[in-house]
C-alpha cells in the first residue's frame, strides 16, 4: 500500500496526495467555491458546477442507443436503458 502522509484534521482518512487532502476537507467546512454564474448556487467540486450547468443551457449528451431519448447524466440514461430490458428500477 502506498504512502499516504496527508491525514485529515476532521476525520481518520489519510491522502497520497494534497490536492485530494484539500478537496476532502470541503465535506468538513462545507466550502463552496465553484459557484453557478447564472443562479448563485455553490458546488465543493468544479466537476459538480458543470454537471448543473446543463440544468441552465438544457445539454442532454447522452443519448439512449435504442430510442434516441436524450438525458444530461448518464446514471438517467443507464435507468432508463433498464426499462427497455424490462426492469423497473424505481419498483
Amino acid at each position: 500500500m502506498g504512502l499516504k502522509p496527508y491525514a485529515c484534521p476532521h476525520c481518520e482518512k489519510t491522502f497520497s496526495h494534497k490536492p485530494n487532502l484539500t478537496t476532502h476537507q470541503r465535506m468538513h467546512t462545507g466550502e463552496r467555491p465553484f459557484a453557478c454564474p447564472d443562479c448563485g448556487r455553490g458546488f465543493a467540486h468544479n466537476q459538480h458546477l458543470l454537471r448543473h450547468l446543463r440544468v441552465h443551457t438544457g445539454e442532454r449528451p447522452f443519448a439512449c442507443p435504442q430510442c434516441g431519448r436524450c438525458f444530461s447524466s448518464r446514471p438517467n440514461l443507464i435507468a432508463h436503458t433498464k426499462a427497455h430490458a424490462g426492469a423497473r428500477p424505481f419498483a
